[in-house]
């Protein structure tokens, strides 16, 4: 029994963070976003490909004090605790299907750390907001330029991990069957 779980530990931690990772998003990432959630406009600025200084202070326009305040928290609190469990996920995850090339984890590691650079760049161009200074369209450059590089980075994870499922299942399905 020992043995077996040694054998399939990486696909164990893969689940489970995986696990992990949707029951933050349902139980700790919903609940504490919904408090600067608004009907129309954007959600949030991460989940954009890009921004402009535009969408920036019509972003934090839209908001009220209050919940300026709460996306505060949200990007120091429970965003960057969410980009350390998602990269928990994909790095468990590469792990199990590339065992013997662990430099891919470099890339869900550069993904997080950007997020966390992007969220410390958005919270510096809300700090100006609340004080009522101008946004820095430069600030708005680099913020928006590390999402975009951030979610580059997303995609090429994912497609790391869908070529990991598709050689695992080429293994299967090829594997010769014992009689």
């Amino acid at each position: 029994m020992i043995k077996y779980f040694k054998k399939n530990q990486a696909l164990y931690l893969a689940i489970g963070f995986t696990l992990v990772f949707f029951l933050y998003i349902k139980y700790i990432l919903a609940p504490f976003s919904s408090c600067f959630k608004i009907d129309a406009g954007v959600r949030s600025l991460g989940i954009s490909f890009s921004y402009s200084l535009e969408m920036v202070q019509k972003f934090f326009e839209s908001r009220t004090q209050e919940q300026l305040l709460c996306y505060r928290e949200f990007l120091q609190i429970w965003d960057a605790i969410f980009a350390f469990v998602y990269t928990l996920m994909y790095a468990s995850w590469i792990v199990y299907f590339f065992n013997n090339k662990r430099l891919l984890l470099i890339i869900p590691i550069l993904c997080m750390i950007a997020d966390w650079a992007e969220n410390y760049v958005e919270l510096i161009m809300l700090k100006t907001y609340l004080n009522s200074g101008p946004i820095s369209e430069t600030l708005v450059s680099i913020g928006s330029g590390i999402n975009s590089f951030k979610l580059i980075l997303s995609s090429i994870t994912y497609l790391i991990i869908l070529i990991g499922i598709i050689i695992k299942l080429k293994t299967v399905l090829t594997k010769p069957k014992l009689h």
